[in-house]
């Protein structure tokens, strides 16, 4: 072999070497720019409409996705050109972040549905209590105007019945 060929393969496994590294940096820059476990587990709020905002925010995936299609980019390149001798480890990596992204965004929008809904769904259930709280109030009210009007017409037949008895001592 020549010494030009021991140069070009010399050279060739230098640039396969940078292209892992680059693939490998990529994917740890992906890895990074996914949100902290604590940041989605544990989120405070006052109430359930702040939790899945906070929550929402919390599930934001930064530049992984940019990260990761450089990755690709750099992963696919190396492929290509027959440049790494095993990328059985980048290409599983590969797979892991980009499933992760995945599901990230897949629960951020389950989220971002879940906070458009509450407030509708709030308002529903505090119309229909409004409105059973109307309607027992309503209920009381005419009971109470029942009560009422049977104890007039009792205490009106309590009088009637007293004048009867004063009328039947009279004609006695």
């Amino acid at each position: 072999m020549s010494q030009s060929t021991l140069d070009e393969d010399e050279l060739f496994g230098e640039a396969a070497n940078e292209v892992r590294e680059d693939v490998e940096a990529s994917l740890e820059q992906a890895g990074d720019a996914l949100p902290d476990t604590d940041e989605i587990w544990n989120v405070e709020a006052d109430n359930t409409l702040g939790a899945l905002n906070a929550l929402r925010s919390a599930l934001d995936t930064g530049d992984a996705a940019d990260h990761l299609r450089d990755a690709k980019k750099w992963y696919t390149m190396g492929e290509r050109a027959d440049a790494f001798e095993d990328a059985d480890d980048l290409e599983a990596e590969i797979e892991r972040v980009g499933e992760a992204i995945e599901d990230i965004e897949d629960a951020k929008a389950q989220v971002g549905d879940l906070t458009s809904t509450i407030p509708g769904l709030k308002n529903t259930l505090e119309s229909l209590q409004t409105a059973d709280e109307d309607a027992e109030e309503e209920e009381e009210t005419a009971d109470d105007e029942s009560d009422e009007t049977d104890a007039e017409e009792e205490s009106e037949a309590a009088e009637a019945d007293d004048e009867d008895a004063e009328e039947v001592e009279a004609a006695d």
